[in-house]
């Protein structure tokens, strides 16, 4: 990690006194903050990204902190390392009651839309991801003009360059020269939109080509959404290709989902209604807490009980 980022995460440690029981860290970026502190319970890393193919320079230096560590969550299975740390496996889980997923009336998303001057006169094809290569914005700009050739609609791709990518900025800046009447990209932080959006869509779109899990597929599906992901990663645990959605490989097959979603009601009602009842028994936020509410007692007997670590693996998905 560069200097500057060891020198912020020093600070931080010397700010937080972390009088725990538990600590659970959150991706990459914040892993040493393990070096910093006496240790007087559990310390779980949190990583949410795919770990199928990763840097190996870089996997190896962070392998020294991650062994530090006394459970590992991952998303799915096939990201599991060789690692002294046990590894469990969670996927992520939705908050029916945020902003983002709680029940929007008509007016709320009408004035939304309104607010961002989104036009609601044709159907709505949306993608909402942060602007990042593996969310494959420029793709999804190629099937939507392919699309529209046979199917009137307008395109929104919603946003935010995040801060810890550094091509995150000339990500967007590359979409910016497609912007017209038709195709409109924004960067904004606004959750209500994110919910207006998912709602009002026609079609929803998450063409991501690597992809750790992308709960703004579950938030789609959660609304009755058609959506359609990218065969990669995390997606192809939420969709499964015809029945609650569409998983596609490439712009042109896409394109062709699109279209066909476009002009059928009937297929858009009952892949949304397949998709909603798949969220409501998978991805809502009682599993997760369920399941971390496991993690923790097999915490209590490993180290209270002195049991052997094996028995965190009973707490995988």
């Amino acid at each position: 990690m560069p200097c500057r980022v060891m020198r912020s995460i020093y600070e931080n440690a010397v700010r937080n006194h972390l009088d725990h029981d538990f600590v659970i860290i959150h991706d990459p970026q914040p892993l040493p903050m393990v070096n910093h502190y006496r240790k007087s319970g559990p310390w779980i890393w949190r990583c949410h990204v795919d770990l199928t193919n990763p840097n190996w320079d870089l996997w190896n230096y962070l392998v020294g902190f991650i062994e530090k560590y006394d459970a590992v969550i991952l998303t799915l299975k096939e990201y599991a390392q060789a690692l002294t740390t046990p590894q469990v496996f969670f996927m992520p889980a939705i908050d029916p009651f945020t902003i983002t997923n709680r029940e929007l009336s008509e007016a709320e998303i009408a004035d939304r839309l309104a607010h961002y001057g989104i036009p609601t006169d044709l159907p709505l094809v949306v993608q909402i991801s942060r602007f990042d290569r593996w969310k494959d914005p420029a793709g999804v700009i190629q099937a939507f003009q392919m699309a529209r050739r046979e199917v009137p609609c307008t395109l929104v791709l919603l946003g935010n360059v995040a801060t810890d990518d550094p091509e995150g900025e000339q990500v967007y800046a590359s979409l910016l020269k497609h912007r017209e009447e038709r195709i409109r990209i924004l960067s904004a932080q606004d959750s209500a939109l994110v919910n207006a959006l998912q709602c009002r869509a026609t079609v929803v779109l998450q063409k991501s080509i690597r992809e750790g899990f992308g709960l703004t597929v579950t938030e789609a599906m959660w609304k009755e959404a058609a959506v359609i992901g990218g065969n990669a990663g995390g997606i192809r645990y939420q969709i499964r290709d015809g029945e609650n959605g569409f998983l596609v490989s490439s712009v042109a097959e896409a394109a062709q989902r699109v279209v066909q979603l476009l002009r059928d009601a009937a297929l858009r009602k009952r892949l949304g209604q397949a998709a909603r009842e798949t969220v409501r028994q998978r991805f809502l936020m009682i599993r997760l807490l369920e399941q971390y509410v496991d993690l923790f007692n097999a915490f209590e007997a490993v180290y209270r009980l002195k049991r052997s670590p094996n028995e965190l693996s009973r707490f995988s998905n």
